[in-house]
């Protein structure tokens, strides 16, 4: 099984509050972040949004797309969002929010593994480019969402928590 443990960070010099008005609508994400093709909810959940269903189609610089469901099972308002995943990949993701001074930290943690069967054949060899794929689609969403609030990005960085390969990787 190819598992893969994604940490990302987003630096952006906007108000805690849009930054995650906009992280939370999803539905909008196709508007200003080029690697999502497609968000459709498939359960609209409680008042809060708890049990909502999104579907997300996302396409990177690989030639592959991938097509999952998330189904939100936690919110804190200004603070976290975090749902579990089904479909071509399986796990969990938890956006989380904080503000130091003008700036928003955005932090995105991706613990999932794979399900094609020709991801998990290819993971020994091509786990580096996954990785670099999925950075690359993290990198477009921060510059993404900074143009769409019309905000600086001042920083992204990635870490893949990975028992035989750590790493992390800033970029400016």
């Amino acid at each position: 099984m190819a598992e893969y443990h994604f940490i990302t960070y987003w630096h952006i010099e906007a108000p805690l509050a849009a930054v995650c008005m906009a992280i939370e609508n999803s539905q909008s994400w196709p508007q200003w972040w080029r690697s999502v093709e497609r968000v459709e909810e498939l359960w609209p959940g409680d008042a809060r949004g708890i049990g909502r269903v999104l579907r997300y189609t996302w396409k990177g610089r690989l030639p592959y797309r991938l097509t999952f469901d998330i189904c939100v099972t936690h919110i804190e308002p200004l603070s976290a969002v975090e749902g579990i995943a089904s479909g071509q990949v399986q796990g969990r993701g938890r956006w989380s929010f904080s503000s130091d001074g003008a700036v928003t930290v955005v932090r995105y943690e991706w613990q999932v593994y794979t399900t094609p069967r020709w991801m998990r054949l290819l993971a020994p060899v091509m786990r580096g480019v996954f990785k670099w794929n999925h950075d690359t689609v993290m990198q477009q969403g921060g510059e993404g969402l900074a143009r769409q609030l019309n905000a600086r990005l001042l920083k992204v960085a990635h870490a893949c928590i990975d028992k035989s390969h750590p790493s992390v990787e800033e970029r400016h």
